[in-house]
């Protein structure tokens, strides 16, 4: 389990995070969700001990992040993998050295590191690219590679920030599903940091809404969307003096100069 409490974090004098207060439970995939700039990639790498917080707490299966000393934030470090929006891939390393990495910077021995990189490579559908370079993959492909390398310490969470921003529709959902059945697989615990509300939809069983640093809203992901309260609808832009109709060219061309003759407020997007 990991327990936020009263977290602040500043920069250059601007508050990033403000009296942040969350609980994430154990194998759970739980989205932290809010436009650019509210402290979502902050507090995930608080999470991770890669930013330093000034006051508060953050725990993680009891141990509280802000006692650890250097070698013990390295070591627990191991337990947790993470994926970014533009991969982070080693160029000049082929598949097979990429998803190796964390494992030869930790000495594991060569058998090791080729069983557990030939099992996530099958695990996440690469296997036919263990030779190949990052810049000889699509976009999909490099994300496979880097969630592989995330997991390749085994570790009990995985950090996903803005994982699928730079991808393609379809390689979005399928990377979704993926993570979905390794969470499953593994049994890990899953945050994933997003704006996009598809994402939290489609993969997360609770989400925290995040606004100017602070926590508006938390709760089950399908609760949230049906109720609509406030702060989604100030996330989504929701206006209840609004509608969006999709309908034929022809059809829209019958009533557009009854809309026209009243005045009326519309917006066309395609087809026109």
């Amino acid at each position: 389990m990991i327990e936020i409490e009263r977290v602040n974090q500043s920069f250059q004098n601007t508050q990033v995070l403000n009296n942040i207060d969350l609980t994430i439970h154990d194998n759970e995939i739980f989205g932290l969700v809010g436009p650019s700039g509210v402290g979502k990639s902050t507090l995930l790498n608080c999470l991770a001990g890669l930013e330093a917080y000034q006051s508060g707490s953050i725990r993680v299966d009891g141990v509280q992040l802000e006692t650890l000393n250097e070698l013990e934030m390295r070591q627990f470090r191991r337990n947790i993998g993470m994926i970014f929006q533009n991969f982070s891939l080693v160029g000049r390393k082929d598949v097979f050295r990429n998803i190796a990495l964390p494992m030869e910077c930790w000495n594991y021995s060569k058998a090791e590191i080729k069983s557990r990189v030939e099992e996530l490579a099958e695990l996440t559908g690469i296997q036919d690219k263990l030779k190949s370079r990052p810049n000889e993959l699509s976009g999909g492909q490099k994300q496979r590679v880097a969630i592989a390398r995330a997991l390749s310490m085994n570790p009990k969470y995985l950090f996903c920030d803005e994982c699928t921003s730079a991808l393609d529709p379809k390689s979005t959902a399928a990377i979704l599903d993926l993570l979905k059945d390794l969470q499953k697989k593994f049994n890990i615990t899953i945050i994933v940091v997003t704006h996009e509300m598809q994402v939290v939809q489609s993969i997360c069983s609770r989400m925290a809404i995040l606004d100017k640093g602070q926590v508006s809203l938390t709760g089950d992901v399908q609760e949230i969307f049906e109720k609509k309260p406030d702060q989604l609808r100030k996330l989504i832009g929701v206006d209840d003096r609004k509608i969006s109709i999709t309908m034929d060219i022809e059809d829209f061309a019958k009533i557009k100069t009854y809309l026209d003759r009243n005045q009326a407020d519309y917006k066309v997007t395609g087809g026109m």
